[in-house]
């Protein structure tokens, strides 16, 4: 059996891949501090159905804290999921959150990973790392150019994980995911806002003119990123762009919203959000010479799958 560390297991992608790997025999080691950036509960929900199962173990405690020496003991595969998310959050006093838990973290975690006997460590990374990226697609051998705090601390993440490769041998593999989205997505992330926006009868805040463009990739398309960057020959030491394929406008997006929910969205245009980047836009022609990459779900679809989740998470049973 396959023994698993799953770092940030109650979060957002995290909780995914922690199902995919039970659902085909794994074992999983969750670690998941529970932070308050959001709602805790809302993680708890993410994972309760785990509660007992007989092949997850969950840890909760900060990454820092942990004896990772003797965790790591036993442990094939690490997913290192866990991080300080959110590019307008990183701003300010809240950098030194960014600097601990993205770059100190996955430092400790990288000691460890040194004398431990890992088959592969895949650390999630951002498209934030590009930032205002002149080619699009953006492909990997871009020079990075981040535009906010956020993109700075993920960059310097990945960075530390191909230092540890190149020097100490530890099997690292970075995936640059494109804005992931799908059930279970934070309450902090576009579409959860949106979405929770027509359930509460409130106003779509509207950055900038809406003719911002993101690639868009749904949750299940980047587990099955992770679960491939595990095992690919050749992916050890590399990084890969993790996208959905289509580049979409923020208007088209509020337009299938629109269709989706059967109902006119209400906006408040905001003034453009300080570290956004403009346009992102993912060149996943590596990732699909060496992992086989394939992303199976398109916007409408998964957008229609958020959107059934967010129903069932906001709305009280009686329809109120």
């Amino acid at each position: 059996m396959t023994i698993n560390v799953v770092t940030g297991a109650a979060g957002f992608v995290g909780s995914h891949l922690v199902d995919a790997l039970l659902d085909r025999g794994d074992r999983v080691i969750g670690i998941d501090h529970f932070n308050d950036y959001y709602d805790p509960l809302l993680k708890r929900k993410n994972i309760a159905h785990l509660a007992q199962h007989p092949s997850f173990q969950l840890i909760e405690a900060e990454m820092q804290q942990l004896d990772w020496s003797t965790l790591l003991s036993d442990v094939d595969v690490v997913y290192h999921q866990a991080a300080q998310a959110g590019v307008r959050d990183s701003w300010g006093s809240g950098f030194r959150s960014y600097t601990e838990r993205n770059i100190n973290a996955t430092q400790v975690l990288l000691e460890a990973a040194k004398s431990a006997n890992l088959k592969r460590l895949v650390f999630a990374s951002s498209s934030s790392v590009y930032g205002d990226a002149e080619t699009l697609p953006t492909h990997e051998l871009i020079c990075p150019q981040p535009v906010s705090p956020y993109g700075i601390t993920k960059l310097a993440a990945e960075r530390l994980c191909l230092l540890y490769h190149r020097n100490f041998g530890v099997p690292t593999v970075g995936l640059r995911y494109f804005t992931v989205y799908g059930p279970r997505q934070r309450p902090d992330m576009a579409f959860h806002k949106f979405f929770k926006a027509v359930l509460t009868r409130q106003s779509i805040a509207v950055y900038g003119d809406g003719q911002q463009t993101r690639d868009f990739t749904f949750v299940s398309d980047a587990v099955a990123a992770n679960l491939a960057a595990a095992t690919a020959t050749g992916a050890i030491g590399e990084v890969f762009n993790i996208g959905g394929g289509s580049r979409v406008a923020l208007t088209e997006i509020l337009a299938t919203i629109e269709t989706i929910v059967g109902e006119p969205l209400q906006r408040e245009m905001m003034a453009p959000a300080t570290g956004d980047a403009r346009h992102t836009a993912a060149d996943v022609s590596k990732a699909r010479k060496i992992l086989g990459y394939d992303p199976q779900v398109g916007l409408p679809e998964g957008l229609a799958k958020e959107w059934a989740w967010m129903k069932s998470l906001y709305v009280k049973q009686n329809g109120n």
